[in-house]
Formats: structure tokens, sequence, C-alpha cells
């Protein structure tokens, strides 16, 4: 963007010929080319959205009526942008950010199974082992022993 600033300001100074202002007036359009895409990079996509809720908000009560609130489209096609971005589904990745904070909490810290459980939005700590245990293969006991022995080899 500088450096296209730049060939502005000399070709204004120099206005070496009659066709100046038609150079001046073609970076001015690739200037304002380069400003499009930006302002189209930055745009937030529904997935986004709903990605920085679940983000913020993934110790709270989360249904996927607030997701498609958020999204503000329907389950459907939320479900189907999710797939095709993160590889799950709306409430598929929740689970999984949920049990990714679960990791840290368990590894990092002396919490019980019931407050991390509520500290990630679950309501039952039962229901929370069971989640573990069916996707990540063991218990959250059991994770958090290896875990603990491997981060103290390191």
């Amino acid at each position: 963007m500088f450096q296209w600033f730049f060939v502005l300001g000399t070709e204004v100074q120099a206005q070496s010929d009659e066709r100046w202002a038609c150079r001046i007036k073609k970076y001015l359009i690739q200037i304002m080319g380069l400003l499009e895409d930006l302002n189209r990079d930055s745009q937030h996509s529904p997935v986004d959205a709903v990605l920085e809720y679940i983000h913020t908000h993934y110790p709270q009560k989360i249904s996927l009526e607030d997701l498609t609130k958020c999204a503000h489209m329907n389950r459907v096609t939320l479900n189907q942008l999710f797939q095709e971005r993160c590889g799950y589904t709306a409430i598929g990745y929740l689970l999984s950010h949920r049990l990714k904070m679960a990791c840290d909490l368990l590894t990092h810290t002396d919490m019980s199974l019931h407050d991390i459980a509520g500290a990630i939005g679950f309501q039952y700590d039962t229901y929370f082992i069971k989640q573990f245990t069916a996707k990540k293969g063991m218990s959250p006991t059991s994770y958090r022993n290896i875990s603990r022995k491997l981060a103290t080899n390191v």
C-alpha cells in the first residue's frame, strides 16, 4: 500500500509528460482495489461470528438455537458451513472446544472434576466424564495423570 502511495507521489512530483494523470488514476484504482480486498478479508463470516461466540461463551449454557441466532441462519445451513470449515457441526465444535479447555485444566490445575465440568459449561460432572471418556478414549482422571507425567518429563 505504502509503495503505491510512494509511486503516486513520485508521479505527481515528476509530472514528466501529458500522461501522468492517467498513470495516477491507474495507481489510485490499484490502491482502491487493495483497500477493497483488505475490507473483504476483514469481514466476518457467519461461522466466524459463531466461533467467536463459542470461544467467549463456552462456560455458559449454549444451545443450537443460540448459535443460529448469532449467525442469522437456519441450523442446516450453519451446520453445513461449519462442517466445511471446521470438520464438525456447530454443537460438535462446541463440545470439542469444551473438551480442549478441560484438557488444559486437567493438566495445569488441581480443580476437581465437578469444578472443571462447571467451568467449561457442563451442568453435570457425570455427563462431562461420559463425554470426555467417549471422545478422548480415557477418563479425565487418567488423562490428568498421563498429561502431568508427560509435562514433567519434557
